[in-house]
């Protein structure tokens, strides 16, 4: 309200109605205002009352007036009587425009000035200013002013009504909207920013204060410009030109691309580098585009009987890296024929190393004598595994000569008497041609210092040293002989004769071990008897009782109320007992937090806490308690403890023990390489325990896969996230883990065929998603199938295709994931014989090296090899063959390489199908072993060694 620009009458209410006026004046600039006056200082007891019209407060809590008035002094008046007065009252009325008796007052005011006489030449009024404040207002939409005169001679010049609030503003490229400011005039009002267009919070929250006087103060918090744009005029953020990117967040400016990269769009994050160009994985997003070496110059051999030593230059273009580095590929051949080679035996030797080379130079070792072997030098870069193309590579064919045998590495006592020892040893690890016989020498260590030796010969690896004295400690050697010559004596090692009376003690000794062992039959067999009889006692007596105290899982959506459930399974915990200390990650419903649980006497624990996100819907509190309801049927020690919930305050709560290594496939990434196999297969026995737990209980989990797998201090491995069933139900595909099928969610790289294709899940699809997780576990946290899309890995599922085993991976255990991959799922193990097949891998640790095979946990068998094999009895041609193996798309890959004839063919390599473009692991053992096959001595050798 502002009375000065009124000009028409402002229609008050005045009471009585002799009291204030409603006049036309001039102000000191002589512009017409609506007055009120009165001057009623001749009568006593006045109490006089003007009324505004209704004031709308526009939402404000604190109110200004600012009155402008003269007032005439009493003292100036003739006659006047007692009751003259040179203040008057001001008050408020709050209501939404009905009147009320709730009047409030706000103060008497005084004038500053008061005039004692009327010039009515030169209007020698004084005119007094005052503003006055009241609030907080709250109860209506609006409110009046009430100004009271209890006997002053006075005059309303004008009445301005106003708030205060602070203007909309961007800053820190943040845009805050105009503020009120609050109910006192000291009040600070927070604003709350949002990001202008294109950038980002840095810091959260983002707020500004808006003080009483209407100004913007304490600004904390702040946005920055995204990736792809840059600042301009202080608060736009402007997207990067064609030609320019800008990788991060931030106050910087868009820079021009790299050498060797561009970008054709605006806003770019990176500049893609042109063809033949790569960013190695550590590169940086500024750094350029760089490019493969080209092949080693100059490479020399040096042959030493069955070592060579060889050297090269480095390459002319070095791809404008400094990260070069060679690998040293070794075939031995049977031929000169190029296709008639095989890789080396991993018994060679190569020093420094064979792979990531940084010097110009390698010494093979203990080669084969009398044999043509190829090597090929690498060059590669940080970028190499970028190219689609092989890396560039210099081979040479070398033939080692003749050389003696290398050294027996140990010797046995196989038996021992007073006069005699016999002895055994293995053939030399390097025989280098056919051994003609053995030389053994020995001495009595008493005469050592004589240098006497005894030496015989022996035309097979063992001996029987006679003629020795009792008690005696002797030293042996034994070295073997080729037609190259003998090679180095092995190491001396001391056998001891018996003393006589040691040898007839222990005759006697075996006399009576030979009896004994006959009457320890006859018992055995006795007993083996007895506990037949007994058990099938009590197997048939136990077929006629019910086992006591088998738990099944109860679904807790077949409750009506959820809330009946939770309570049922679920420890209902007081939220004064939770303490929240920082958020440590994000889940379907809300966020994860690590807290502390202090229950009423007992000792503080660390916990997970996950909590229920405002604005839930009733739906969304259902699933979110229900995994609760699931997880609070649980006791096992791989599975997660819930420790209890938290819902009857706000925020709703589920509280889990806390794990401090967080997901498994996570921990592996950050721990590449890091842990002995027998460690893994520890933490997979536990994922095992808990799935064997779970399925007993008839719980089927749908979802197991290495993220929801978490792990604690010790190591222990426990399942986790049990709530796939709302993913089953929910339509939201947000998350690319989860693909659409069949109006729900499937997590398709970890589930099995038949819930992909008809939703059929059982612990048989669990045991598929358990194959998933070891192959997991055993790549350090490699993601299954790699890059391939959802459709490609159900598509090559199909068409039996199955993960090949990871690097540095035991047989047993891809064995074991390939039997939880059978497509038929009652042909896959359970869970209580996977726990049986680790438990045996564990106590047997030498079954779990690279390369070996266990003997009683199964054959090895692929499913590509021993399933659907094609029939290639009409097979003409190469591109026949390939249609039959269903590898038609590799034809002109065949053709183009050299391959055109079914005889070349059987001679192929695993390198030459890398060369050809044949990258998939399980393509290759199938082609290579129909190749096998194909060979005239397929017998002679098995598909395994062959792959």
């Amino acid at each position: 309200m502002d009375t000065r620009t009124a000009t028409a009458e402002l229609g008050w209410i005045s009471f009585p109605a002799n009291g204030w006026e409603e006049v036309s004046g001039y102000d000191e600039n002589l512009n017409t205002i609506r007055t009120y006056q009165v001057c009623n200082v001749f009568e006593p007891s006045q109490n006089n009352w003007l009324l505004t019209t209704y004031v709308d407060r526009r939402a404000a809590q604190r109110i200004y007036v600012e009155i402008r008035f003269t007032v005439r002094d009493c003292a100036s008046i003739p006659s006047v009587l007692g009751s003259c007065k040179e203040t008057f009252n001001l008050y408020y009325l709050e209501t939404d425009r009905s009147m009320s008796d709730g009047i409030k007052g706000v103060d008497t005011i005084a004038a500053d000035e008061s005039f004692s006489q009327v010039d009515f030449g030169g209007r020698l009024m004084k005119v007094n200013t005052e503003v006055r404040s009241f609030g907080p207002l709250s109860k209506g939409r609006g409110f009046y002013l009430a100004f009271q005169d209890l006997g002053a001679c006075m005059s309303l010049l004008a009445v301005r009504v106003f708030y205060k609030k602070c203007p909309s503003v961007v800053q820190n490229f943040a845009f805050f909207p105009e503020t009120l400011t609050g109910a006192e005039s000291t009040s600070l009002v927070i604003a709350r920013g949002s990001c202008i267009q294109n950038a980002e919070e840095v810091d959260v929250p983002i707020k500004l204060y808006c003080n009483g006087d209407g100004e913007w103060m304490v600004p904390i918090g702040s946005c920055s410009c995204k990736s792809g744009y840059e600042p301009d005029n202080g608060n736009v953020c402007r997207a990067c030109p064609q030609g320019t990117f800008k990788s991060s967040q931030g106050a910087g400016v868009c820079q021009q691309c790299p050498l060797n990269s561009r970008s054709t769009i605006e806003a770019a994050t990176l500049c893609g580098c042109r063809n033949g160009y790569y960013r190695g994985d550590m590169d940086k997003p500024e750094d350029m585009c760089t490019s493969v070496p080209s092949a080693p110059r100059n490479l020399v051999s040096v042959v030493n009987q069955t070592s060579v030593l060889l050297e090269w230059h480095t390459p002319r273009d070095t791809g404008h890296r400094e990260d070069l580095s060679y690998n040293i590929l070794c075939r031995r051949c049977h031929s000169n024929e190029r296709r008639a080679c095989q890789p080396c035996d991993d018994s060679v030797l190569f020093l420094p190393g064979k792979r990531a080379l940084k010097d110009n130079t390698v010494e093979i070792s203990k080669l084969r004598a009398h044999t043509s072997y190829t090597f090929d030098i690498q060059a590669v870069n940080g970028v190499s595994n970028k190219s689609p193309y092989p890396a560039q590579q210099l081979s040479i064919n070398i033939t080692t000569n003749q050389a003696a045998p290398s050294v027996v590495p140990i010797m046995h006592q196989v038996s021992s008497t007073s006069r005699s020892f016999s002895l055994s040893w293995p053939p030399p690890e390097q025989p280098n041609g056919i051994i003609l016989d053995y030389e053994i020498r020995y001495y009595d260590k008493s005469f050592k210092s004589e240098g006497v030796f005894s030496v015989i010969q022996s035309e097979t690896p063992n001996v029987i040293l006679e003629g020795l004295r009792p008690g005696t400690g002797y030293a042996v050697q034994v070295r073997a002989r080729t037609v190259a010559g003998f090679g180095s004596y092995s190491k001396e090692m001391l056998f001891q004769t018996l003393t006589d009376d040691e040898y007839k003690s222990e005759l006697g000794q075996q006399l009576s071990l030979i009896a004994g062992s006959l009457v320890g039959g006859v018992c055995i067999v006795s007993i083996v008897a007895i506990a037949i009889i007994c058990s099938r006692y009590l197997t048939r007596t136990h077929s006629l009782t019910h086992s006591p105290g088998v738990k099944i899982y109860i679904d807790p959506y077949t409750y009506e109320d959820p809330n009946e459930a939770v309570h049922e399974f679920a420890k209902e915990i007081e939220s004064s007992c939770v303490k929240i200390e920082e958020v440590i990650g994000s889940g379907e419903f809300g966020e994860v937090y690590k807290g502390r649980l202090k229950p009423l006497g007992k000792k503080e624990i660390l916990v997970a806490i996950k909590t229920l996100k405002v604005g839930y819907s009733e739906r969304q509190r259902r699933d979110f308690l229900a995994e609760a309801s699931i997880m609070g049927q649980f006791d096992q020690p791989n599975i997660i403890r819930l420790e209890g919930v938290v819902t009857k305050s706000r925020p709703t709560m589920i509280i889990t023990e806390f794990m401090e290594n967080g997901a498994l496939d996570s921990f592996l990434r950050q721990n590449d390489g890091q842990f002995p196999v027998i460690q893994l297969v520890g933490m997979l026995r536990g994922i095992a325990s808990g799935m064997r737990y779970l399925a007993e209980m008839s719980y089927v989990h749908r979802d197991l896969a290495a993220r929801n797998i978490l792990v604690n201090s010790n190591l222990v491995c426990k399942v986790s996230d049990f709530g796939l069933s709302r993913y089953l139900e929910d339509e939201d595909t947000s998350d690319p883990t989860y693909t659409s099928s069949l109006g729900g969610k499937i997590p398709v790289r970890w589930t099995a065929p038949e819930a992909i294709a008809y939703r059929k899940f059982t612990s048989a699809s669990d045991v598929w998603s358990y194959g998933i997780v070891t192959w997991e576990v055993m790549s350090y946290g490699e993601r299954p199938y790699w890059d391939m899309s959802n459709q490609d890995v159900i598509n090559a599922i199909e068409q039996d295709f199955r993960l090949p085993a990871p690097m540095d991976c035991p047989v047993v255990l891809h064995q074991l994931m390939l039997d939880c991959w059978q497509k038929d799922r009652n042909a896959r193990p359970k869970f209580h014989d996977i726990v049986s097949m680790l438990d045996k891998m564990i106590r047997n640790p030498a079954s779990l090296k690279a390369g070996t095979n266990n003997i009683g946990l199964g054959p090895p068998h692929h499913p590509l090899l021993d399933r659907g094999a094609p029939d290639l009895s009409r097979v003409s041609s190469v591109e026949d063959w390939l249609t039959a193996l269903k590898m038609s798309q590799y034809r002109d890959s065949f053709l183009l390489s050299g391959f055109n004839s079914l005889p070349l063919v059987t001679q192929i390599t695993a390198e030459d199908l890398q060369r050809i473009g044949v990258l998939l692991a399980g393509h290759q053992k199938k082609i290579l072993t129909s190749v096998q096959s194909m060979r005239p001595n397929a017998d002679d050798q098995s598909p395994t060694e062959s792959v």
